[in-house]
């Protein structure tokens, strides 16, 4: 994992009567950071940025990092329901949520189910819904290292690239890597990467503010998803970053900590 900065702390907590591995950083209040499906890369500077005003509190998912894998989980409806029980252990109610790719699908679901657990929603890159032009990148036709060298636009123009995707990545992260894929297939590999009914239930979110944000070239999840987040969430708003891939937040980090920290102040 990459280490910006040492302003963060990791522990193992007791949720939902399992283990969960917990990285926090910051001071404000809390701002709940769910990863996609290769994990959480480490303390970039996004994390740096929006930790000035907030408290960030980033779970690593069941079967991700050290967190506790979940045999019974097979779906992200078992995910959703399980996780609102572990955010209620943290104490995390009525809390803003950033959410990405994966992770952007897991706060939306959790969200039709319980709006009022969350105060303000950000996706990122969220699968969850599918496209209406292209197709969702298949990640378990390739090796871990591969898919993320592929998610971004222009890897020789993200600084932070190489923090993230080393040339040479240690075995031990290439287990964390494989691991994450694993886990990530679990839930979300029938149907792939969606829930054909997700558009329907996402009008429940009319009263939670939401904001949207997506890469133009993404190709991973492609935009036209992000397209159909905003038509099925009343009041949201889309904004699609150019020249940027599926990862804004280590592309465009100067546009992405913009787009939310105004936002999240709005």
């Amino acid at each position: 994992m990459t280490t910006a900065s040492q302003s963060w702390t990791e522990e193992m907590v007791d949720v939902a009567g399992s283990q969960l591995q917990v990285f926090k950083g910051g001071t404000g209040d809390p701002l709940l950071i769910i990863h996609d499906e290769m994990g959480h890369p480490g303390w970039l500077r996004y994390h740096q940025e929006l930790a000035k005003d907030r408290t960030l509190v980033i779970p690593m998912l069941p079967g991700f990092g050290e967190s506790a894998e979940l045999d019974w989980m097979m779906s992200m409806h078992d995910l959703a329901n399980w996780f609102l029980g572990a955010l209620d252990d943290l104490k995390l109610e009525n809390v803003d949520v950033v959410g990405f790719s994966l992770g952007g699908w897991l706060a939306a679901e959790m969200a039709v189910r319980c709006p009022q657990q969350f105060k303000r929603l950000v996706l990122v890159g969220a699968a969850g819904v599918r496209p209406s032009e292209g197709e969702i990148y298949d990640i378990f036709q390739v090796v871990a290292k591969s898919y993320i060298e592929n998610s971004v636009l222009d890897a020789s123009a993200v600084p932070e690239f190489k923090e993230v995707c080393p040339d040479e990545p240690s075995p031990e992260q290439l287990e964390l890597w494989e691991s994450a894929k694993e886990s990530a297939c679990r839930v979300s590999w029938r149907p792939y990467m969606h829930y054909p009914a997700l558009p329907q239930l996402l009008p429940r979110l009319k009263r939670l503010p939401t904001k949207i944000i997506w890469g133009r070239e993404d190709p991973i999840v492609p935009v036209s998803a992000g397209e159909i987040y905003h038509k099925s969430i009343p009041g949201s708003s889309l904004d699609i970053i150019n020249q940027c891939g599926h990862r804004p937040e280590i592309e465009k980090t100067d546009e992405f900590i913009g787009l939310v920290k105004g936002f999240l102040t709005s």
